[in-house]
């Protein structure tokens, strides 16, 4: 990762920033100067993405950790109130934790199913977007919602999840509107297929699951799946001045999924 934007003197709270495209994320970050916030439930994985962005760091800057579980809102308040008492101020806030779900609706357990994802993937989201408009409006912050192609294309078995993520995305569009008056931006990510561990709630094997990255990577235009650092990367463009005139865009990354039409379900 090569450190292409200058965000010295920035805070920026990462959800879910423990693995996948939120560590490379707050890694990407962390190595554009900036000080970066790492939460999820696993202290070991926090302490270790914490670890690596001060390493990272070039004016070797401790990352914060922040042990918490986005579907607790008493959770989301001690993160925030923790970021602010360490750093004093926000600047970014990336909404990126999520996970995928697998499930028909005539499945005995889908109610429940639906209402976890959206607990994590919707709710949560809106909780900390909420709380954090206070300090968004002093620094003329932005946020950056990790949503989904899925959000956009519809896919068998996974309603759930594509709700949640085209709820996501109209939340993008619509906060933006009402938040551009107190010179905040807000704008989504889309990713296609990344590499990471998001299936791990879902019923498939690891051999299932590479399996399909390596499918993915067979039909994609571009011939490969997304790794973590593609996805960072188009966040920190939207979160960088050069992207100061793009509010309310979803910004789709997705190695062609969508052209291709290809087909996201499990059948």
């Amino acid at each position: 990762m090569s450190a292409i934007y200058d965000f010295s003197g920035k805070v920026a709270l990462i959800t879910g920033s423990s693995s996948g495209i939120g560590a490379a994320t707050a890694l990407l970050l962390a190595k554009s100067g900036a000080n970066v916030v790492i939460t999820g439930r696993n202290a070991d994985n926090v302490s270790k993405v914490c670890e690596e962005c001060t390493k990272l760091s070039p004016k070797g800057l401790k990352a914060l950790p922040v042990v918490a579980d986005v579907t607790k809102e008493a959770d989301l308040d001690r993160l925030l109130d923790t970021t602010i008492k360490t750093f004093g101020k926000l600047d970014i806030l990336v909404n990126n934790a999520g996970f995928g779900s697998f499930s028909q609706i005539s499945d005995a357990e889908y109610l429940k199913t639906q209402r976890s994802v959206f607990e994590t993937n919707l709710n949560s989201v809106i909780y900390l977007t909420h709380k954090s408009i206070q300090y968004l409006k002093k620094t003329k912050g932005n946020i950056i919602n990790i949503s989904s192609v899925a959000g956009i294309q519809s896919a068998k078995g996974m309603s759930g999840y594509c709700m949640s993520k085209a709820a996501l995305d109209m939340f993008t569009k619509c906060i933006a509107v009402d938040l551009g008056s107190k010179g905040i931006r807000v704008n989504s990510v889309n990713p296609g297929a990344v590499r990471t561990n998001i299936l791990r709630d879902m019923p498939v094997t690891d051999e299932q699951t590479n399996a399909i990255w390596d499918a993915m990577s067979s039909i994609y235009p571009v011939g490969r799946c997304g790794e973590s650092v593609d996805i960072a990367n188009a966040v920190a463009y939207l979160a960088s001045d050069q992207a100061s005139f793009v509010t309310g865009t979803i910004l789709v990354a997705d190695g062609g999924h969508l052209a291709a039409n290809v087909n996201s379900g499990f059948d």
